[in-house]
């Protein structure tokens, strides 16, 4: 079971107006286009996405994700006939599945071990109880057996289409959903803080002399209740990358994750010093004040809801100070939220050193 969650200090009330109902995309915006509000320590900085080269130095490491978004959301019946739209999260141990249970309303709770949900294709949905904690009466999650001739990845290609929530108006393609990153299928929702990289900024960015190394995590769902910390996710940083994370710390240049789950990934193998070592599997590791960063010196990433579980992850990153004067500086400035909205910066310090490496 994932440990505990210490609370976010940042606190914040979102006005409904800074929603983003739809991809920048249908705003007649290019995908970085969006805004880009960078927090440094000396104070705040509005501007675009496709700015990000200027904003960086030489030798400066981006670590990006290189997960794809499944169509992870299908409709289904319950055993009564009520309709119940499922979310599937993440495998786990002896083929079962961890799935959310919706309605329009909001995750069902009144689901049970051996209640069976009926999906399109005659593809069956067996309930084997709560996730993460069995014994737990109204769960969010829960652990099923899905009955499917074949791979549930390739059932869901057929069926399924992408998790999204009520601020959202309308469908969207799956393409709107997966980044220029994207490599392997897995992730329930989209890594959405890469979303507004485009082939030409990363051209400008090559151009510039900053760096850009992959690692992979497979995100679960992420409407998370308040308090309720990260799901357990399978990540996996490569030799490649933990090597070149390494050298631009000892060179002295910034590395800079590209959303929460780059940043959860690189501390899960960081060593008390801050290097990295290459590693797979399955991380349950939650950052907050009591564990900061080790490895990560900045954050590239989207906006999350008052009092969602990210909050503590920036905090760990840039410290609480910043992340409060982001967040008020977005709403000020009328910055757009979720995964279709605007993103930041955060730019707690700038290495001063700079070590000269060995050959």
């Amino acid at each position: 079971m994932s440990p505990a969650l210490a609370m976010a200090r940042t606190t914040f009330t979102l006005p409904e107006e800074l929603h983003a109902a739809g991809p920048p995309e249908s705003r007649g915006l290019a995908r970085d286009e969006i805004r880009l509000l960078v927090a440094r320590t000396g104070g705040l900085e509005n501007a675009r996405f496709r700015d990000l080269a200027r904003l960086l130095l030489p030798g400066d490491l981006l670590v990006v994700n290189t997960s794809m978004t499944l169509p992870a959301a299908v409709d289904g019946i319950r055993p009564d006939g009520r309709p119940v739209l499922v979310h599937f999260s993440a495998p786990v141990a002896s083929g079962s599945y961890v799935v959310e249970l919706r309605t329009g309303d909001g995750p069902i709770r009144d689901a049970g071990s051996g209640e069976v949900v009926y999906l399109h294709g005659g593809v069956r949905l067996e309930i084997l109880g709560a996730h993460p904690d069995p014994t737990l009466e109204g769960s969010r999650l829960w652990r099923a057996r899905v009955v499917v001739d074949g791979p549930l990845q390739e059932y869901l290609s057929r069926y399924g289409r992408p998790i999204t929530y009520n601020y959202v108006d309308g469908t969207w393609p799956l393409a709107d959903y997966q980044t220029i990153f994207a490599r392997h299928r897995g992730s329930a929702e989209m890594p959405s803080a890469a979303r507004p990289f485009t082939h030409e900024l990363v051209g400008d960015l090559i151009a510039r002399g900053v760096n850009i190394a992959p690692v992979l995590l497979h995100t679960g769902v992420s409407s998370l209740e308040v308090g309720e910390p990260p799901q357990e996710e399978p990540f996996e940083v490569p030799p490649s990358t933990a090597w070149l994370v390494n050298q631009t710390r000892a060179a002295g240049g910034l590395v800079i994750a590209v959303g929460t789950t780059v940043t959860r990934a690189l501390e899960t193998v960081a060593q008390i010093n801050g290097t990295v070592v290459s590693q797979r599997g399955v991380t349950d590791l939650v950052l907050s004040s009591e564990r900061p960063a080790r490895t990560v010196d900045a954050l590239i990433t989207g906006w999350h809801a008052p009092q969602a579980s990210h909050l503590s992850l920036l905090e760990a990153v840039a410290g609480a100070e910043l992340v409060q004067q982001a967040y008020d500086g977005a709403i000020q400035g009328g910055y757009l939220w979720h995964e279709f909205g605007d993103s930041c910066l955060l730019l707690p310090r700038r290495r001063r050193t700079r070590v000269a490496l060995v050959a």
